[in-house]
Formats: C-alpha cells, structure tokens, sequence
C-alpha cells in the first residue's frame, strides 16, 4: 500500500466519524494536559525556588563558624591558617555587633554587620531593590545595606522598598565592655549612612557596611563567620571535612542546592505519577474506540483484503490512525495545559502587582519536556492501537465481508 493511500485512510475517520474521532482526542488530551500541568508545576515550584539561590562563586564556597564546643575562635589568625590550605583560594571575615538604628526619630535593634566585598560575593548576598556592594566599594565609608525587616521597624511596607534607597540612617553600636561582660558600651557613630540597597534575607534585622568602616569606629577580636572560596569542585568536600574534623561548623550552598534538586525530583514524580492515572484512563478510552472502529470497519476490510491489501497493510492502516489520534491528542493536551499555565501565571503577577509583591512564574514549561509529552503520546497511541491492529489483520476476508 502506498504511503499516500495510507494517508488518506489513517484519516478517513474524520470524515466518517468526526464526532467520536475529535472526541477521543480530546478524551487523550485532557489525560495528557493533566500531566503537563502537574509536571509543568513541579517545574515552576522548582525554578522559584533555585532562582533565590546565587551560583557561580557561592557554590564553591563554605560558610564557617565557631562551634563553642572546642572553644575555637575565628579571628585574624583563622583567616590566615584557613588561607594556608593549599585548596583554599580566599577567606572571607564578616564581623557582627549588635547596633540601634535611627531613622527619622525612630529607633529599633538589629545587628551592623562588616564584610569585604569578597564575602559578599561567596555568601551570595543580593539586593532585592537598590544595589549590592562591589570590588569597587571596599573604601565606602557612607553606604550601607539593610535586610527587609528593618524597614519594618519603620513601617515600611515591600511595595515602598524601593523608595526607601537613598534615605539616611544613624547607628549607635552596643558593644560589650569585655569579653563576658554585662556591661555595655554605647559607641554612637556620629554620622549619617546612605541606603545603598535593600538584600533578600529574610526574618533577620542586619545592616551591612564594608569592614575597613565598620573597623574604624570598634575594635575587631573576634568574626561571626568566615567564607572559604576553594579552589575547585574536586576538592570542596576535602575542605568541608578538614574543617568539620577541626570542630567549626560548616554550611556548604552546593549540598543545599542538590538537596533541594532531590526533592523537587521526588514533587514532580508524585505529580507526574497523578497526572499519569489521568493518561491512563484516556488511553483506555482510546483502545475501546480503536475496538469499536474495528467491528464498525470489518466489512470493509474484507473487502480491502480480497481487491488486493496484505495483512501487514490492515495492520499499519490501524497503527497508523491510532498514532495519530494519540499525537493530536498530545498536542491538544500541551495546549490546553500550557494554556492553563500562561493564564495562572498572569493572574498570579496582576494580583502581585497589586498588592506590591514579587512577580512569580509558578507554572514553568521546559521545551524539551512538551517535545516529549507530544511523542509520548504518539507512542501511547501506538500501544493502545497495536492490538486491534493485530487483530484486524488476521481477520478471514470472507467471513469479514459477512460481518454484520
């Protein structure tokens, strides 16, 4: 049979039956739009979440701190033995004291934090309005950053975080008058800061300046943590286990990372494992509609087999309908789900838009994976067609032109 025949034929039943055949699609593409929209959400939840997290240097660095239990300390000399390692290509400091903060006659708590630029870069600090500090700030004597939660002390709410760049603020740092001490000293900096930017961290009140700044107005013994930037991948998890045998306590980005890749494997295996039962059950439609149109069409293809047509014709006459009714399914489903997608999608970031928050895109599509649901689907409608396929194909022609 000639591939143009076969064509025609495959298709014949849109003429023939077009209600049933559009039907079916449908039935195959609400199976298969239910795992694209469950897969497609497992993508999204996945993308938002790993969109928070820096790459780049972050992931080669640990963050380090002192345990207590073996009264270790990081300070001066801590840097310099962890720098010492043949692995390590930089140690970071960031220093801490607690500090009040004043703004317009308003005061409150936090800690003003001290780090290089360095620092800012492997604890992959970001701004979420305003801007960062860079290589190029390591002199900023007038420019701080602030976390989210100090503009609450203020009353400010996130959609005015972005107004609140350029403002000015006031410290007073509260430092201990030595090491155990109850007594507290108030240093007040007699001097104004400019918000440079406002970073992402969350439920925590810091103010961050540059260390020479902050170095200049107390005196620094001690550092609350100390990022190492190692050289290479191979050797990451060879630092990470000196350290920890050393007794510091160390946070790699690079296991949180791979950890939370993990788990959205798992989240989007339950969610494809859900939208595959839909599938099923429309692929089971399809075989009983396959069976149907063959005893509708037995007559026929008795007749098909005396003027001439092989078994093997019968049998790609079948597969080949049911392939397409099953791709046409799969693509009819990736519209309707992605269509759903684009559209939550959109009403999520008006009522963000709204309500001042942060756009997000909840439903994510990778092309690949609807590249693969449309042949998956193709293939399910090869499996759902081969047996009455099969079975078409061994029919008696003589007994298939008695079929009533």
């Amino acid at each position: 049979m000639r591939t143009q025949d076969l064509a025609q034929l495959s298709t014949r039943a849109f003429k023939t039956n077009p209600m049933r055949t559009w039907l079916t699609i449908l039935g195959m593409g609400v199976g298969t739009g239910a795992v694209v929209v469950l897969v497609g959400l497992g993508f999204g939840l996945q993308q938002i979440i790993l969109e928070q997290i820096v790459f780049g240097e972050t992931l080669l660095s640990l963050g380090v701190s002192a345990t207590g239990a073996q009264n270790l300390e990081l300070n001066s000399e801590t840097v310099a033995t962890f720098e010492a390692n043949e692995h390590v290509l930089d140690a970071a400091p960031l220093a801490r004291f607690p500090a009040l903060v004043t703004y317009k006659g308003l005061t409150g708590n936090l800690f003003v934090q001290g780090a290089e630029p360095p620092y800012i870069r492997y604890a992959g600090v970001v701004a979420s309005a305003g801007e960062v500090f860079t290589d190029e700030d390591l002199g900023n004597d007038t420019e701080i950053m602030l976390s989210p939660a100090v503009l609450k002390l203020f009353g400010i709410e996130d959609d005015k975080m972005t107004d609140f760049v350029g403002e000015k603020v006031k410290f007073r740092l509260l430092v201990p008058e030595s090491e155990g001490s109850d007594q507290i000293n108030e240093i007040f900096i007699d001097k104004e800061y400019t918000v440079k930017g406002i970073t992402k961290e969350e439920g925590v009140l810091n103010a961050l300046m540059m260390l020479p700044e902050l170095r200049s107005h107390v005196g620094i013994e001690e550092y609350e943590r100390i990022q190492v930037r190692v050289d290479s991948n191979e050797f990451l998890v060879t630092v990470e286990e000196e350290l920890i045998e050393a007794g510091y306590r160390v946070t790699a980005l690079s296991k949180t990372v791979e950890q939370a890749s993990k788990i959205f494997q798992g989240v989007q295996a339950v969610l494809a494992t859900f939208g595959g039962i839909a599938l099923l059950v429309s692929a089971i439609g399809m075989f009983n509609t396959m069976t149907v149109t063959l005893l509708e069409r037995t007559k026929e293809i008795g007749i098909m087999r005396t003027i001439g047509a092989a078994p093997k014709d019968i049998k790609w006459l079948f597969v080949s309908e049911s392939v397409i009714v099953g791709f046409l399914g799969g693509v009819s489903g990736i519209v309707m789900g992605v269509a759903l997608g684009v559209i939550v999608n959109f009403m999520l970031n008006v009522a963000a838009s709204q309500f001042g928050g942060e756009s997000v895109k909840l439903f994510s599509f990778p092309l690949g994976f609807l590249v693969f649901i449309a042949l998956f689907s193709a293939v399910v409608g090869y499996l759902t067609g081969i047996f009455p396929a099969k079975r078409a194909s061994t029919l008696n022609p003589l007994d298939a032109i008695r079929y009533e």
